[in-house]
């Protein structure tokens, strides 16, 4: 009746018009003949496994990367050191405070 040489005729049978329905159930089948049904769950389980690890990793990037680069609960070594030296820090920039410290250093 139908010979499966011709692409439409295959269509028909499935009862599809589009080449990726055809080519989905080919895929589906061809992982079926591979791997064989026992080993499908395994097979989704590390594919889910891989897909946790992937989001987990680009959400611990993004939260890195929202997340400002110096901790302001820790205290600035720089600011500590000019204040043990008896220096005004406020409305200084970390590199006046710093040449004040340098010239400290050096009396």
């Amino acid at each position: 009746m139908f010979g499966f040489g011709d692409p439409s005729q295959v269509a028909l049978i499935f009862g599809a018009g589009d080449p990726f329905q055809i080519l989905l159930i080919l895929a589906v089948v061809a992982v079926l003949l591979i791997w064989g049904p026992q080993k499908i769950p395994e097979l989704a389980r590390s594919i889910g496994r891989a897909r946790r690890e992937f989001d987990d990793a680009s959400k611990g990037l993004v939260q890195q990367a929202s997340s400002p680069s110096t901790d302001t609960s820790s205290p600035d070594t720089l600011v500590e050191t000019a204040q043990k030296l008896g220096i005004n820090t406020q409305g200084k920039t970390r590199q006046e405070i710093s040449d004040e410290i340098v010239r400290q250093a050096r009396k």
